[in-house]
Parts: C-alpha cells; sequence; structure tokens
C-alpha cells in the first residue's frame, strides 16, 4: 500500500470538522485549504472561529452569503493540508437581513418576545428595526405542489405555534391557496387567498386572457415554489438573475393583516404612490411610505391623492420587470438595502401581476396592456390653461381671457373652481356668476374651452335641492351597514341662510357653516344614472335655458373621499375598521383610517348587488367615479373631452388625466412635479403636470418665470391658484413676463403635432409620454439616477433651470447626437455632464439625431393653429438617418383611432426624405401643407432639392438654404398636402 493521507470531513449543527485519519505523506508542494464553500445554509454565517486542537487560530479570512441560492462562501483561509481542524459558525442576522417583526406602533422588547422575535436597540441607525425575525422560517409550509405548462398550484398550511401573540383578526389563516398563471410569455400572475372562506377581491377588471397563452419554449421567467419556509421564487430565463424572491420570515396572512417580503434584484427600484418624493429612485435605506387615498396636499411621508401599488425594478444589467400587487385596501411599503420590499396591508387578498419587459419602456407597455391604456386627450387639451380657486365673478374671468388675448399668449383653456357655484353646491350657478353661461359660449366662439369642477360631496341641508331629493329616490348615498340611514359628514357645501366669517379658525367655520353632506356610493348602477342627469342638467338646464353650462371637460375633485370631519358628524360606530389592529405608516397614523375621510363601515354596493364596506373600497373611491364622469361628458357633448380627477388607482389612467395635486409656491417644488410625472408615466397616466407657479403660497417673479417654462412641457399645462394668494398667471406681471411666457408656449405649441402623436402612441400601444431617461439609455446607468431632466417621448430632451439664481443648468447628454432646439446646431459632446447656458429667458431643448418631429406654426389657441401650415424638423444621426410619425385626426371625435385619422411616417435616408401616408381615414377641411423642412447635421452643401410623386418630379415652388456653420439645411415654401406621398431628394 503506498503512503497516503487521508482527510475525513464532517459537519455537525455550525462545526465543520476536518481529520486527519491517516497522516503518512507530506506534500512537497504545501498546500493549503483556502476556501469553502458551504450551500444550503438557510441563514447567514456572521462570524466564523478557527480551531486546532481547541485552541483559536489566528486567521484572516472573510465571509460571504447569498441568501438567494442560500450560500455561504468562507475566503482567505490557510488551512495545512495534514492537519486537523475545526470550524465553528455562529447563524445570525445581518443587519440587512433584518425583517421588522414589530411594524405597528408602541413596540417593546416585551411585545417583541411575544412574538418569538429578537430586541436588539441598534443606535447606530435610525431606522433598522429593533425588533425583527429570529432566523429565515416563516409559519407555512407547502403541500400538493403540481406544475403544469401553464402554471402551478399549491396548498399552504400555518404550522400553529405561539398562537398567544395573535389577536383574533390577526390569527393567521390555517390554509390557503396559491396560484400561479402563466398568462402570456411576458406576464405572469401569482395568486394567495383563503380557498375555505370567501374574502373581498378587488372589482376592478385587468385584461388578462381567458386562458393562458404562454409556451414553455418562449416564456421570459421561470417559477419555483419553495417549501420550509414557503416561498416564491421568479427568475429571469436569459440571465439567471432572481426577480422575485419571497422565501423570507415575514410571510403572514391573516383577517386583517397580510404581509410578504421579496429580495429584490437591484437597489434600483421606482414607482409605488401617490407620494411625494426627491428622487425619482426610491431610497432602499430602511423607508416605510404608506398608501391610502386622502386629502392631503404633496408632503414628506404623506400619503396622497391616489393609490397606486405598482413598481418597475431595475436588473444590474439593464433589464427591467414591473409587479403590481392587486389590493385596495389601507397599505404600507417598507425598502431595506438587502436590497428587499416589505408589503403590509390590512385587508382582501394577495395578488401579484408581474411583466418581464425586459426594457423599461415595455414594462410600462406591458403593464398598461394588463390595467388599460393611458386615454387620448382632445388635440385643445393640449394648449395652455388658466385657473384659479377665488374668482370674485364672471366678470374676472372675461377679464382675464381679454387681456391673455391682448399680450398674444397662446390659452385653450379657462376653468371655474367651486367659486361659480351657489354656496358650493354641485350642480347650481352662484348669483355672482349669472354672465358666466354667456361667457362660456362667447369664448367657445372664439376658439377657447372650458372646464368646470366638480365635488362628489351632496348637502342634506337644502329645502329644493334636485341632486340630493332625486339622490334619496334613487338610493344613490353610501349608509350605516344594515340600516336604511346616510352617513353625513362635511366638506365644501354651506348651509343656507348663515353669513360665513372667514376670520375665525378653521374647525369654527366647519362647525357653523358647513352643511351635512351625503357621498355618493358610485359602484352603484343607479348612482352612474343619478350623476349622468344631475350633469346633463348643468349642461342643458331645463328650467332656464340662459342658465346652461356648455364645458367641454369636467375636474372631479375631494374624491379620495375628502372630508372635514374625521368619519362622520357625530363619529363612528366600529372601532376596529376605524383602528384596525395594523395602521399602516401613514400621516397622522394615530387618528387611525378616518382621518380626513369617511368612516370605515359606509356600506357601498358593486353593481351586481353584494355589499362590501368602505374599509375594502375606500381606494377605488375615485376610481370609481371616473368612469361615469367621461361617460356622461361624452354622451352630453359629442366629443372626445377630458376628465381631471384628483384621487386614482391602477387604470384610472384609461378614463382621465391627474394633476399632482395643492402644491406649494416653491422652488423645490419644481424637480418634485418632473419626479410625480415620471411616476405617472408608470402608472399608465399620460395627461399630468402640476398646477404651475404653485397653489399655496405667493409665487415670485423669478420661481414663477422658471415654472412657465418647465409648465410648458407638462403634457397638462395648467397655472393654477388658491384664493388667499395673489395672481399669478402670465398677465399678472410685467411685460417682460408676458414676452417669455410667449416665447416658451409658441415653442410648445409649435411643437403639439409631436405631443399629439406621442399621446397617440400612448392610447395605441401604451408608451410613455414623459420618459425618464433610462428607458431610451438604459444601458447607461448615470440615467437610472436622473430626476430633473425627462425627454417628450424618445426625441426632445427638456433640461429646465430648476434652482433660484441660476444662470447655467448641470445637465446630462446621454450617448446620442443632440442638436440645440433653438439653433439646430450640433453640440458636439455627449455620455456626459455640461453646463449649459440658461438665461432667465431660455429653457434648454435639444433634439435627438435620429428623429423627425413634426410641427405646426402657432397661434392663440390650437383652434387657429391647427389651421397653419405644418413643417417637420429632421434630426439626422451619426449614420446620416433619421425616422419619425405623425398622428392627425379631428382632434375631438370619439371612437377607435384607426377609423378617422391620418397616420403619417417619415423617413430619410441617403440624402431622400420620404413622406409616406400609413393610413388615410381623415381630410382635414382645411387644407393643410407642409411648407418648411428643416434637415439638422447635413455636413455638405446643398443646390438643388426635387420633389416627386408617384416617382415622377413635380413643380414646387420651395427655396433651398444652407447654413454651413450650423449644418442646417431648410427648404421653405414647400407645397406638399398633408395627405399625399411625397419623396424630396438631393445631391
Amino acid at each position: 500500500m503506498l503512503a497516503t493521507e487521508c482527510n475525513y470531513f464532517t459537519v455537525p449543527q455550525n462545526v465543520l470538522q476536518m481529520n486527519v485519519t491517516n497522516n503518512n505523506y507530506a506534500d512537497p508542494n504545501n498546500l493549503t485549504f483556502e476556501e469553502i464553500k458551504i450551500l444550503g445554509l438557510l441563514q447567514e454565517p456572521v462570524s466564523v472561529t478557527v480551531l486546532q486542537n481547541n485552541d483559536v487560530q489566528n486567521s484572516s479570512h472573510n465571509i460571504t452569503y447569498n441568501p438567494v441560492d442560500k450560500v455561504a462562501l468562507i475566503k482567505g483561509l490557510q488551512l495545512e493540508l495534514g492537519k486537523s481542524y475545526s470550524l465553528r459558525w455562529t447563524l445570525g442576522t445581518s443587519v440587512n437581513e433584518k425583517y421588522d417583526c414589530h411594524p405597528g406602533l408602541n413596540a417593546s422588547k416585551e411585545k417583541c418576545e411575544q412574538l418569538g422575535c429578537v430586541w436588539t436597540e441598534d443606535l447606530s441607525s435610525l431606522r433598522v428595526p429593533y425588533c425583527y425575525y429570529n432566523g429565515p422560517d416563516n409559519a407555512y409550509s407547502v403541500a400538493d405542489v403540481k406544475y403544469t405548462s401553464s402554471g402551478v398550484t399549491a396548498n399552504l398550511t400555518f404550522n400553529k405555534s405561539n398562537l398567544k401573540a395573535y389577536g383574533k383578526s390577526t390569527l393567521p389563516i390555517s390554509t390557503l391557496r396559491l396560484e400561479v398563471k402563466y398568462h402570456n410569455n411576458h406576464m405572469l400572475q401569482f395568486k394567495i387567498y383563503d380557498y375555505a372562506n370567501e374574502r373581498y377581491e378587488v372589482p376592478v377588471p385587468l385584461n388578462v386572457p381567458k386562458s393562458p397563452e404562454s409556451t414553455v419554449k418562449n416564456r421570459l421567467y421561470d417559477v419555483t415554489v419553495q417549501n420550509k419556509p414557503f416561498g416564491i421564487q421568479v427568475r429571469r430565463r436569459s440571465t439567471g438573475t432572481v426577480i422575485w424572491d419571497s422565501q423570507l420570515p415575514t410571510f403572514t396572512f391573516s383577517d386583517m393583516f397580510i404581509q410578504i417580503s421579496t429580495r429584490l434584484a437591484s437597489q434600483y427600484l421606482y414607482g409605488f404612490g401617490e407620494t411625494e418624493h426627491t428622487m425619482f429612485r426610491r431610497d432602499m435605506n430602511w423607508h416605510t411610505w404608506g398608501m391610502f387615498t386622502r386629502d392631503q396636499p404633496p408632503g414628506y411621508k404623506m400619503n396622497s391623492y391616489g393609490f397606486q401599488p405598482f413598481y418597475m425594478g431595475l436588473e444590474e444589467d439593464g433589464n427591467a420587470h414591473g409587479v403590481l400587487l392587486l389590493n385596495s385596501n389601507a397599505m404600507d411599503v417598507t425598502f431595506q438595502p438587502t436590497p428587499a420590499l416589505t408589503y403590509r396591508t390590512t385587508g382582501g387578498i394577495l395578488d401579484f401581476y408581474m411583466v418581464l419587459g425586459p426594457t423599461p419602456e415595455l414594462v410600462v407597455q406591458e403593464y398598461t396592456a394588463l390595467v388599460g391604456r393611458p386615454v387620448m386627450p382632445p388635440y385643445w387639451a393640449l394648449g395652455f390653461q388658466l385657473c384659479r380657486y377665488g374668482y370674485e365673478n364672471d366678470t374676472e374671468i372675461a377679464k382675464l381671457v381679454e387681456d391673455m388675448k391682448a399680450a398674444r399668449i397662446p390659452y385653450d383653456v379657462q376653468y371655474a373652481d367651486i367659486d361659480y357655484m351657489e354656496r358650493q353646491l354641485d350642480f347650481t350657478l352662484n348669483p355672482r356668476f349669472t354672465g358666466l353661461p354667456a361667457l362660456i359660449n362667447k369664448i367657445q366662439e372664439e376658439g377657447m374651452r372650458f372646464i368646470l369642477i366638480l365635488d362628489p360631496a351632496i348637502s342634506g341641508n337644502e329645502t329644493n335641492y334636485p341632486a340630493f331629493t332625486r339622490g334619496l329616490e334613487k338610493d344613490v348615498f353610501i349608509k350605516w351597514p344594515n340600516t336604511n340611514d346616510i352617513i353625513y359628514a362635511k366638506v365644501w357645501p354651506d348651509l343656507p341662510n348663515v353669513e360665513v366669517n372667514n376670520t375665525l379658525d378653521w374647525e369654527t367655520q366647519v362647525e357653523l357653516y358647513r352643511a351635512y353632506v351625503a357621498f355618493p356610493d358610485f359602484f352603484r348602477n343607479s348612482t352612474t344614472e343619478w350623476w349622468t342627469r344631475e350633469i346633463t342638467e348643468v349642461y342643458t338646464n331645463p328650467h332656464n335655458a340662459s342658465k346652461s353650462l356648455k364645458f367641454d371637460g369636467l375636474w372631479i375633485d375631494m374624491n379620495e373621499p375628502a372630508s372635514f370631519v374625521n368619519g362622520a358628524v357625530g363619529g363612528c360606530r366600529n372601532q376596529q375598521l376605524n383602528f384596525p389592529p395594523y395602521v399602516p405608516q401613514l400621516g397622522s397614523r394615530s387618528e387611525g383610517l378616518i382621518f380626513k375621510t369617511l368612516c370605515m363601515e359606509g356600506q357601498h354596493y358593486l353593481p351586481d348587488g353584494s355589499p362590501v364596506s368602505h374599509y375594502n373600497v375606500h381606494n377605488l373611491y375615485g376610481w370609481a367615479q371616473t368612469k361615469p364622469t367621461l361617460d356622461a361628458l361624452r354622451n352630453i357633448t359629442k366629443e372626445r373631452g377630458i376628465v381631471i380627477t384628483r384621487s386614482t388607482y391602477p387604470s384610472s389612467g384609461k378614463w382621465s388625466g391627474h394633476w399632482l395635486g395643492d402644491n406649494t409656491a416653491a422652488w423645490n417644488q419644481l424637480d418634485k412635479s418632473i419626479i410625480g410625472m415620471m411616476e405617472f408615466s408608470l402608472f399608465g397616466v399620460s395627461y399630468t403636470g402640476a398646477d404651475i407657479c404653485g397653489f399655496f403660497g405667493d409665487s415670485e417673479y423669478e420661481l414663477c418665470a422658471r415654472w412657465m417654462e418647465l409648465g410648458a412641457f407638462y403634457p397638462y399645462s395648467r397655472n393654477h391658484k388658491w384664493k388667499g394668494a395673489k395672481r399669478q398667471d402670465p398677465v399678472a406681471w410685467n411685460s417682460t413676463f408676458e414676452d417669455l411666457s410667449r416665447k416658451v408656449l409658441n415653442i410648445r405649441y409649435t411643437l403639439l403635432p409631436y405631443l399629439y402623436t406621442l399621446m397617440h402612441e400612448a392610447n395605441a400601444h401604451g408608451s410613455t409620454v414623459i420618459r425618464p431617461l433610462l428607458h431610451e439609455f438604459v444601458r447607461d446607468k448615470t440615467t437610472w439616477e436622473i430626476h430633473r431632466q425627462f425627454l417628450w417621448g424618445p426625441a426632445l430632451l427638456v433640461s429646465p433651470a430648476l434652482d433660484q439664481g441660476a444662470v447655467a443648468v448641470n445637465a446630462y447628454l446621454p450617448n446620442a447626437r443632440w442638436y440645440d432646439y433653438h439653433t439646430g446646431e450640433y453640440i458636439g459632446f455627449r455620455g456626459q455632464f455640461r453646463n449649459l447656458p440658461s438665461p432667465l429667458e431660455h429653457i434648454n431643448l435639444h433634439i435627438r439625431g435620429g428623429y423627425i418631429l413634426p410641427q405646426q406654426s402657432p397661434a392663440n389657441t390650437t383652434f387657429y393653429s391647427r389651421r397653419n401650415p405644418l413643417a417637420l424638423t429632421v434630426a439626422l444621426n451619426d449614420s446620416q438617418l433619421a425616422a419619425g410619425q405623425l398622428y392627425w385626426d379631428d382632434g375631438v371625435r370619439i371612437g377607435k383611432y384607426k377609423d378617422k385619422s391620418l397616420t403619417f411616417f417619415f423617413l430619410f435616408l441617403q440624402n431622400i426624405l420620404e413622406i409616406k401616408v400609413l393610413h388615410r381615414g381623415y381630410a382635414d377641411p382645411n387644407n393643410l401643407k407642409f411648407t418648411r423642412i428643416k434637415i439638422l447635421g447635413v455636413t455638405s452643401t446643398v443646390q438643388e432639392v426635387t420633389v416627386s410623386q408617384n416617382g415622377e418630379v413635380i413643380q414646387s415652388p420651395h427655396v433651398v438654404s444652407y447654413n454651413s456653420q450650423n449644418q442646417v439645411l431648410e427648404i421653405t415654401q414647400l407645397e406638399l398636402e398633408l395627405g399625399k406621398d411625397y419623396t424630396l431628394k438631393w445631391s
């Protein structure tokens, strides 16, 4: 027998024993064990000790642990071959692996340990949880896992232990069902519910195939259901990246508290709303954000008007995915640097939908295919708009319209806020506004449009108020459960016959002057009929035709729903629903769920007649009001119209636009408005913007000037103000301010054909209009952090000045060929930050090479600009190519875009520009022509341009000019008729 050395390894609990059993060979190479990998380790080894003969050895090793694959790697060891060692490790919880075990109010060591968790006060960080789970196990195990070609099913069982820690409503449900459906190759759904007892599920219809359409071969994902502890793992098949991994200790599912965590593929996560954020990328450093619709002006960690439980995650290689939790109960989400995310919700079920992209833009297209494509606004709604809460009378509005006209500032839409109503009662007309019907008719004859506000709350204190009496007849109002009694709150409507003293404090005014109001239940079919009738009688007053208000759009406010008393007049009746066992981390958390809204026990009825509590559908209130409002508007006006809603839920964008709420006249609101718009791009709401110059507080000159420049590039471009503050419309300042406003709005109106085409692309294909840079340049990680610049579609980069006193903007120009919009000149750098001059009257705009932008000469309103000559700007890329499109219709008709529209495709290739009509469904009555074409990046002189149709050169009176310094070729005095194909060629 040869002399050999045998090592024998054993691994009892958390010890690796390396014993030499036979030692009669000395290897000449001084071999050492330097690396040990341990597979299947469920918890992280926080320390490893090396011993020899029970003596601790000095060892400068390091430990890494992959919690997804459960693999520990110990590197830097020096264990000599031929010697016996033992390695002992302590399993623990590193800071990043601490998942909060007591997220409720008033956590303590005693309460924590009752839950079987660990309490460690970590004073080094303010937000690391003191109470965290002891180990990786959660309370559920898995049985009966069945994998098929279309999904997975399994049963989850609660392992009963430590039940004393739970109250009745937080006692985990003993058996749950998991269903995973592979809906198509890029979308899956996983749903966890109680199959023994029916629970509330969100009544919002989604577009999913009737039966799964994915194929085993082409699916972008693989799903594994993990046992002991239960978890779901989703991997991107092409890269192996794990994009969802919920095998974590947090999972619990009870009647009023449901919690699930997942590891994330990277630190780069975007979305969840509606809350004001200071960055587009979410801060993963131990932050919890509540979601519950509330009349709450934007503020840090304040849950605001909408409820958007959707996020987009980037993976380290730039692939992207999106996740929707279809749940409508009060909720919060916690981000931690693991990176991981924890959802906590107070009811319903867990119903997740995941889309696999793989690009950010595809994520949004796939998500909007699921929830519904963004609404197509009418062309006029892309014009500039003015509003104010606090107009004294219709004369004040009439003067504003005349002043704007005299200043020649483009402006399409005027609003009336609740001032036009008598005592803030819906569907009434204030005596101070008796001239409003005639004013609306006059401005419409001049090519403008008018939008009215409506609130949901209806006064019950009137003797002759048809809206209330007919509401009673139709049984439309929310009631106390199992009674016929309406729940009354207070909002804006005042009592009859009172003189309001505005010098009193707010609470006293509410108590003395505000009427008792009832809230319509917009889930009921009877409410839709009632609402439609009330709106119709505003438009066509059946008692006095001269009081008819011929509005073009509707603005629905206060629909969270908002109340000026918490819960109800006289208080609520169900303590557990209004102060559930777990109140998510909302603003004014100690006030429970009734803060500024209705009692949670309010009874709604779904269209099928089934009862549901306000507790479950609170976050759907604005959503439920939006479609009936749009349907009524279109039915009445016979035009497309626009609805602007304050409160949103996934799929609200199908029917409405959204403004970002009651902001403040402050510099820090400028970039926050960009972040808000980019988030609503993710949520499928294209038609968004903030109140230009700020709603609350007095705006000052420089701030308002910069905001007018930025706001000219909001899809929804409206300057709006609070009644207590000074005027801030463009004609409220001086002639210099008017010049600046006119100049930037003329740029907007020039680009409206491009913006309208982007709106069509969003409506038809779900692409974004306000587009984060990372959507176009996702391979460039610098763009993952940018939120002070944005794109219109793929081709126009907007880099506004956002800081007081700024004379330059530090802008990032990604890796493409960029041309200055104002001069047409190639800027000569890319993939870097540059300080771009930005005097007060200037906003930096850049056109991306490779794109063709359709344009039109501006006018005071879109009614007139739509009659003006068209133009094209062709921006060549490095290969001297460019392409673009134009969508054109009458701007107002209702119906499928394919019916009555024109769609053009433009292509520039090797000194040839093709103008091709792809779809001819509309003949414009204004005999429009393309009269000017500008080509940027033309490197050599052009003498002659020929125009052809069907291969034949035709006569054309055009003039050619070439600027060799800027390398811009301009062809003017063309007569290319809209709706015909042309080819332009030059040598």
